[in-house]
């Protein structure tokens, strides 16, 4: 790696995941200062040379999602403005992905405006994982690293002992394709729930494509808000006859009542990663739920862009 020329700064929405990401790639991360004047504008101070370097950023854009967005970028136009050569902003939790399509009339597109704004703030790359569409992809003119954190979640299943046979379940029709990659890592079969929305962030199940009877089904989405759509699920996979239910995710997104409802809830075990930082003592104490990280395989991903290898081998 090219050690010369790689610099590694964090924002402020998950600097522990930052950390992680520079101790995989064993160097410092780079010294700078985000703060707040008393208006509330965002004040950054770049404290070290960036001239020329290759510059990666890490901010997801969780909540505060306006805050943590505006602060990515900031920095990136003072590394901009610093003569950096290129700019790669590492976005694990990409926000306002929900947000991908005009599902009635004079709706925004509030994920191809987000992205628009990542490139006019001087991104040349950007690096994220589990987009809530693929195609968001798309609403980039600048190079797109899509990461997924399936073969984390699979790995971790597969040292798991389960008490009988296992399916993958999506919890709708959307996430079919995050369950078949799940499903053929882990070689079993996949269920689909078909459910409508009778408003927004309220589910109903209607019908169950597959067989769960007898078996310990895996119920894999790519966000968990606020919990409502995957308890409701797995409590019709137990009524349609499933051993248990075990829940996994890529990001945890846990607002209001989440996390009580999950805990509460017929579900065995939920697993998520760190792509968001999780600051509920009742996700970190409780056995029920397991954060995986995944600093390793973005700081795999930065390694293998900065010597202009292919990033593909990741997904295997």
């Amino acid at each position: 790696m090219n050690d010369n020329t790689l610099k590694l700064f964090a924002g402020n929405a998950h600097p522990a995941l930052a950390q992680e990401v520079a101790e995989h790639l064993k160097m410092n991360l780079g010294i700078s200062t985000v703060k707040r004047f008393r208006d509330g504008e965002i004040a950054v101070n770049i404290d070290e040379s960036v001239r020329g370097a290759d510059v990666y950023i890490v901010q997801p854009t969780c909540p505060p999602v306006n805050d943590n967005l505006m602060e990515l970028l900031i920095m990136m136009d003072a590394m901009r403005r610093a003569s950096a050569q290129r700019i790669t902003a590492v976005i694990p939790y990409y926000g306002y992905a929900r947000q991908e399509r005009k599902s009635k009339a004079r709706d925004p597109i509030s994920a191809k405006l987000t992205a628009n704004l990542i490139a006019a703030a001087g991104a040349y790359r950007v690096i994220c994982m589990d987009l809530h569409a693929a195609a968001i992809q798309g609403f980039f003119d600048i190079p797109v690293d899509h990461l997924s954190a399936m073969p984390i979640l699979a790995n971790y299943y597969k040292k798991k002992q389960f008490d009988g046979d296992i399916i993958v379940v999506s919890p709708d029709i959307g996430g079919v394709g995050r369950a078949r990659n799940l499903a053929d890592r882990l070689h079993c079969d996949i269920a689909i729930v078909d459910k409508r929305r009778p408003a927004p962030g309220e589910a109903e199940i209607m019908n169950l494509i597959g067989d769960v009877k007898g078996k310990v089904a895996i119920m894999a989405d790519d966000i968990i808000d606020s919990g409502g759509t995957i308890t409701l699920g797995a409590e019709a996979l137990m009524n349609m006859g499933a051993k248990e239910v075990h829940v996994c995710c890529t990001h945890a997104l846990f607002s209001g009542p989440a996390v009580e409802r999950l805990t509460n809830s017929c579900i065995k075990e939920v697993v998520v990663t760190n792509t968001i930082p999780q600051r509920n003592d009742a996700v970190i104490t409780n056995d029920k739920f397991k954060v995986l990280s995944v600093g390793s395989l973005l700081g795999e991903a930065i390694r293998s862009i900065n010597n202009n290898l292919s990033v593909s081998r990741l997904f295997e």
